[in-house]
């Protein structure tokens, strides 16, 4: 018999320099270009803000986890949950007219006379064919065992 060699720590992302892995690469790569592109063409306050703010936020999402989650989906979980909330509650308020006629309103049940059948072992039995066989067996077709 031939054997699989199944693979494990899946949810685990390659490294390439050391314990940075190509998600984080890759988001240092892109802020350190806009940083590079402000300290050569920008004042030196321009780069200092860049500094601050995109290096901050490269360094947030390259490195942060919540909960095992990587920063940026922590982020697209929270705002995809503010757009869409789970709980909904319906508050329906009612007005003093709408309450009087629903307090007046009678409720009128009508009683519905049903003939109960008398269970009989035949029909324990067919229900446990229908049951065993999955549907196939029908109570009409008459099989003598």
């Amino acid at each position: 018999m031939q054997q699989f060699v199944v693979p494990q720590f899946i949810e685990v992302e390659d490294k390439i320099f050391g314990p940075i892995t190509v998600r984080q690469f890759l988001i240092l790569l892109v802020t350190g270009t806009i940083i590079f592109f402000s300290f050569r063409y920008g004042d030196f306050y321009l780069f200092l803000l860049c500094l601050v703010f995109f290096g901050g936020l490269g360094l947030i999402f390259s490195f942060v986890k919540i909960n095992g989650q990587n920063f940026h989906y922590f982020i697209l979980n929270v705002i995809q949950s503010l757009k869409k909330p789970d709980l909904r509650v319906w508050h329906k308020h009612y007005d003093k007219v709408e309450l009087n006629y629903l307090r007046k309103r009678v409720f009128v049940v009508e009683s519905v006379d049903k003939k109960q059948k008398k269970v009989q072992k035949k029909h324990i039995r067919d229900l446990a064919l229908l049951v065993n066989t999955g549907g196939f067996y029908k109570p009409d077709d008459d099989f003598s065992f």
